[in-house]
C-alpha cells in the first residue's frame, strides 16, 4: 500500500475489561494523515495517549500504555486488528482504563473495520525496513526481527498441556490472510492457574465469552477450539499488536520463540534504540533501490 489510511467512518463498540472487569465504551474515528494511532480518554478531559513504544507501562499479562499517570490497558488486540487491516491513523475514544476484550479476539475489530471503511490520503506511507538482525533472548526464550522485503511472522509456542504442547506458525501477513486466519483466535488460560491470577488483580472480567479456558484435559468451552492451533495464533495476534507501537508498518522477518508480551516490546525498543538496524522508507523509494540493484 503506497499511501497512508484512516477510517472512513466512526464506530463504536462497548464491553468490559478483561483484567479490570470494568465497563467500558470505545469509538474509533478518522484522523488525519501523519497522526498515527492515538487513544483519547474521554473520562479524563480528553487526555491523549499515542499508541507508541514510547508510552509502554506495564507487559506481564497484557500491553498497558501510560503517559503523564494516565493509562490504557489491554491496547494488544486492538492496535495488532489496526496495523494488520492497514489502517494507519485513528482517534480511539474509550471512557475507561482498559480497552473492551469483547470475545476475547481481534475479530470483533477487525467487523469494525470493515463496517467503517477504508478512506485513503494523498500521503506516502513510510516503512520500517529492517536492514540488519537484532535479537533479544532469556530464559529459554527468542525474539529476532531479520531483514526482509515483506511482514513474516514465524512463531512458537509450548504450554505443557496436551491439547497444547508445541504449535508453530509461519505467514506472510496481510488483510486478507489475518482476518482469516488470526483474527478469530481468543485469549486463553488454564483452569490451574485461575485462582492465582484472581488472586493477583487480574482476570475480573474472563468468561468463557471471552476467553478459552483449557481444563486438565478438555477445553471448557463449549463450542471447543475455533482453530487446533488457536493458542499459537492468537500468541502471533498478540505479538502484532506489541509490534505495532513502532508506529510504522513493518518490512522484516519477526521469528518468535515461546515470546511474550515483554519480549516483544523489549525488541520494539532494541529496534527504536539504534537507527541502523533499520531504515525509513516510502515502496517507491524501495521499488527504485530494487530496480537500481538490478541494473548494477
Amino acid at each position: 500500500m503506497r499511501f497512508e489510511t484512516t477510517l472512513a467512518h466512526p464506530v463504536a463498540a462497548t464491553g468490559v475489561g478483561l483484567h479490570s472487569g470494568a465497563p467500558v465504551n470505545i469509538r474509533i474515528l478518522p484522523a488525519p494523515a501523519a497522526t498515527g494511532i492515538v487513544f483519547i480518554r474521554t473520562d479524563l478531559d480528553c487526555f491523549p495517549i499515542p499508541a507508541s513504544w514510547r508510552h509502554v507501562a506495564k507487559v506481564s499479562y497484557a500491553t498497558s500504555l501510560m503517559r503523564q499517570g494516565v493509562l490504557i490497558s489491554t491496547t494488544e488486540h486492538l492496535l495488532s486488528s489496526l496495523y494488520s487491516m492497514r489502517v494507519d491513523n485513528a482517534f480511539i475514544e474509550i471512557d475507561n482504563l482498559e480497552v473492551p476484550i469483547l470475545d476475547g479476539s481481534g475479530q470483533p475489530f477487525v467487523e469494525l473495520i470493515g463496517e467503517a471503511g477504508i478512506h485513503t490520503y494523498r500521503r506516502r506511507r513510510k516503512y520500517l525496513c529492517i536492514r540488519r538482525p537484532v535479537s533479544v533472548e532469556g530464559n529459554g526464550k527468542r525474539i529476532t526481527i531479520l531483514p526482509a522485503d515483506r511482514f513474516l511472522l514465524s512463531c512458537d509456542v509450548f504450554f505443557d498441556h496436551p491439547l497444547v504442547g508445541r504449535q508453530t506458525l509461519e505467514m506472510e501477513v496481510s488483510p486478507e490472510r489475518y482476518a482469516k486466519e488470526l483474527a478469530p483466535a481468543r485469549t486463553f488460560g488454564f483452569e490451574a492457574d485461575l485462582n492465582q491470577l484472581r488472586d493477583m488483580g487480574l482476570i475480573r472480567g474472563a468468561s468463557l465469552e471471552n476467553a478459552v479456558c483449557f481444563e486438565a484435559d478438555r477445553v471448557s468451552n463449549p463450542g471447543g477450539l475455533r482453530f487446533p492451533d488457536e493458542c499459537c495464533r492468537h500468541k502471533a495476534l498478540d505479538l502484532i499488536g506489541d509490534l505495532a507501537l513502532i508506529g510504522r508498518p513493518l518490512l522484516g522477518h519477526v521469528i518468535a520463540e515461546r515470546a511474550g508480551h515483554a519480549m516483544h516490546v523489549a525488541l520494539v525498543g532494541r529496534i527504536m534504540a539504534d537507527p541502523g538496524c533499520y531504515e525509513i522508507l516510502t515502496l517507491d523509494q524501495i521499488a527504485a533501490r530494487v530496480a537500481s540493484s538490478l541494473v548494477s
